[in-house]
């Protein structure tokens, strides 16, 4: 429980449905100025090879179940191990806060450089921590980035100016180099009602010194009739090429059409982000070049929908992409992501399986280039999957599955599509009910050869304790043969009823 904020934190609200601009990001990092989704990287230690962050929310601390943990796994020329790795909860020197059951250290996680010192940073989300006398009222904790890696010291905490009792601020963060006037990421952060933007100013940022808290601003998040959103997820990118980033706020409706997925698109602008329109799909998000024109593409995940072609199986799920443009797209004058997505499904010609009640399809997302070709991949999990006959083996029930459906110059296509689960030869592992494979996917390069493996999460896994699968890829893409795990344990953190993989920073 805290009973403080951070020191020299600014507040100003600013609602965005008058259309004024603000600032804001995603999770990205690496090099300095970018925008594009396909040129950042999450690296903590500087060495050119990106690492990662893995979330185990439910993973106990000096016998405090649910005060959470992080691990880091530091990517090399031999790509992803167990080793050199770390461990962190809010008991860890220098770390702010207590560990404190329910805390959910590690529920939300983002990278990027909030200082400007050239080392990645990673956020940690929060969302369960109590901030006297509120319950529930949500944090996050930064670990700042230096050429050992993340470190705890001089650890920074981020809250709501005024927080409000369980709106788990927190549960949602996202950073990148949004601004021109800043040399270091914005950060961006949602709880269950606003959006708020942190940067740290320069004029703090002193070398050998302890970066100072940011200036905040709270919004709320805009909405058009019946689509405001009850934010549950961050991404950017650079979606109409003018090389600011954008910001998409993702979530689920809670106005007329409650519970379906809808997105917030701003547009990067000199005077700050600017809301465009609302965009069907969610609350998954993730961002890359799907079609290798320069244009970040968006992609969302809607695993409560139907695409219609299923009869009556609501909750199979639809992941719908939308390319970005210049202002060439389905709306005259508009840039940025086409108000017209291209919708998949189990259904859709050429991808494996078929869609059925409750398979969450497009509950994990994530893109990146998995065969070198500069076209974006698109990874997508469906943890509620059953493999096997429906209903026939209830012992493998809500299993999850994993696909990976290949970018081209055309765009996103089933040539070559795959998909695995705990059954598929080479995979470790025996499929189990509710393991939920593919909660959680992440495609990342850790061994910098141009293309990206496939992280799959079972946070169900071994009774909850949860296990992350690693398909290397080669030549052809992502493939199972050589595929390992790797669990809390494996990284020198507790085990039992972790949910380890639950978040893992995109």
């Amino acid at each position: 429980m805290r009973t403080y904020r951070s020191a020299a934190v600014l507040a100003a609200s600013m609602l965005l449905l008058t259309g004024a601009a603000l600032a804001a990001p995603t999770a990205w990092a690496g090099t300095s100025g970018a925008t594009h989704a396909n040129d950042r990287h999450s690296d903590f230690n500087g060495d050119g090879h990106e690492d990662v962050l893995t979330g185990a929310p439910g993973g106990s601390i000096d016998a405090k179940p649910g005060a959470g943990f992080t691990t880091v796994q530091y990517g090399s020329a031999h790509g992803l191990g167990t080793s050199p790795s770390a461990v962190f909860s809010q008991n860890t020197p220098g770390v702010r806060g207590a560990a404190e059951a329910g805390d959910s250290f590690g529920a939300s996680l983002a990278t990027g450089d909030l200082n400007g010192d050239g080392y990645d940073d990673a956020i940690v989300g929060v969302p369960g921590e109590d901030i006297e006398p509120v319950g529930d009222a949500g944090g996050a904790v930064v670990l700042w980035g230096s050429p050992q890696g993340l470190t705890g010291a001089d650890s920074d905490w981020l809250q709501a100016a005024e927080p409000r009792a369980s709106a788990r601020f927190g549960s949602a963060l996202a950073a990148a180099h949004f601004s021109p006037d800043t040399p270091g990421d914005e950060l961006a952060v949602t709880d269950r009602y606003d959006l708020m933007l942190f940067r740290y100013e320069p004029a703090l940022l002193k070398t050998g010194a302890a970066p100072l808290a940011p200036a905040q601003r709270e919004d709320v998040i805009p909405a058009e009739p019946g689509h405001e959103i009850a934010p549950k997820s961050l991404t950017t990118g650079d979606y109409d090429g003018n090389g600011l980033d954008d910001l998409v706020v993702s979530g689920t409706s809670a106005g007329a059409a409650r519970g379906q997925g809808w997105s917030a698109y701003f547009s990067g602008q000199v005077q700050g982000l600017r809301f465009e329109r609302s965009l069907r799909g969610g609350p998954a998000v993730a961002t890359g070049d799907i079609n290798s024109d320069g244009y970040d593409d968006l992609v969302t995940g809607d695993p409560y929908r139907s695409d219609g072609t299923s009869g009556d199986a609501p909750e199979d799920g639809v992941v719908g992409v939308y390319y970005g443009s210049a202002g060439d797209g389905p709306v005259v004058g508009a840039s940025g992501p086409g108000t017209e997505p291209l919708w998949w499904s189990q259904d859709s010609l050429g991808v494996p399986g078929v869609s059925e009640q409750g398979d969450g399809w497009g509950t994990g997302l994530s893109v990146g280039d998995t065969d070198g070709d500069g076209c974006a991949d698109v990874a997508i999990g469906a943890p509620g999957e059953d493999v096997g006959a429906p209903g026939a083996d209830m012992s493998r029930i809500e299993s999850g599955a994993v696909w990976l459906l290949r970018g081209a110059s055309d765009g996103l296509t089933t040539a070559g599509a795959r998909s695995w689960n705990q059954d598929s030869g080479e995979v470790p592992g025996v499929t189990e009910a509710y393991d939920a494979w593919g909660a959680q996917v992440r495609l990342t390069d850790p061994d910098g050869d141009g293309r990206s493996d496939l992280l799959a999460a079972a946070p169900g896994e071994d009774g909850g304790n949860g296990v992350v699968w690693v398909l290397p890829s080669g030549a052809g893409g992502v493939s199972a043969t050589g595929s390992w795990t790797f669990d809390g344990g494996s990284l020198g953190a507790p085990r039992t009823k972790a949910h380890l993989g639950e978040a893992i920073d995109q």
